[in-house]
């Protein structure tokens, strides 16, 4: 298995490093084939600019996060989730990465459009500080429907796998190892 691990936190010091470390040492273990794009080591501006009006120059660093995309069977989101949402950060990723005629391609003269990333599957490990529940039952969270659906399987990958993990501002050592753990199986088992 090619497995991308993109990691969409701006801090190299947070809790969900430790997550794609732990994800990245269990899929190393059971022998796959792992990169990593740590998004806030990237050098990109994340606003795209004139939305699909005309094209924007894609720097270097986003060259090779569509490389590692189109090269990869299985990509791994490890994120926060801010205000319901994924950080600007992973956003302005997508943004400027999940691009037409790179992940989608609108048909002409059609509501209907190609879905240009089949074949790959991916997972998702979101935290947040709120309980998972409260996500569902106060705003039908948001992040994930943004990635799951309106993102990854708008642009044909399938199956996504979702895993979320709440509580985390109030988790204790303990907590905080068992999620790790969580991960680190899900790197085996993804493998």
């Amino acid at each position: 298995m090619r497995t991308l691990i993109i990691l969409g936190h701006p801090d190299r010091d947070s809790f969900c490093m430790a997550l794609a470390d732990s994800y990245e040492k269990g899929a190393l273990e059971k022998g796959g084939d792992v990169a990593r794009l740590n998004l806030g080591e990237l050098k990109y501006d994340p606003i795209l600019r004139s939305g699909f009006k005309q094209k924007q120059f894609l720097e270097p660093d986003l060259i090779e996060a569509q490389r590692l995309i189109k090269w990869a069977n299985h990509i791994v989101f490890v994120f926060p989730v801010w205000w319901s949402a994924p950080p600007a950060i992973l956003k302005g990723f997508i943004d400027r990465v999940f691009l037409p005629d790179f992940a989608f391609k609108y048909r002409e003269n059609s509501p209907n459009w190609d879905k240009l990333l089949i074949g790959r599957s991916a997972r998702l490990l979101m935290t947040s500080d709120a309980p998972v529940i409260w996500l569902y039952l106060a705003y039908f969270h948001p992040a994930l429907n943004m990635m799951k659906k309106a993102t990854l399987e708008f642009c044909g990958v399938s199956p996504v796998t979702v895993t979320s993990f709440g509580s985390i501002k109030s988790a204790n050592e303990k907590k905080r190892e068992d999620i790790l753990y969580d991960a680190y199986r899900a790197g085996l088992n993804d493998n």
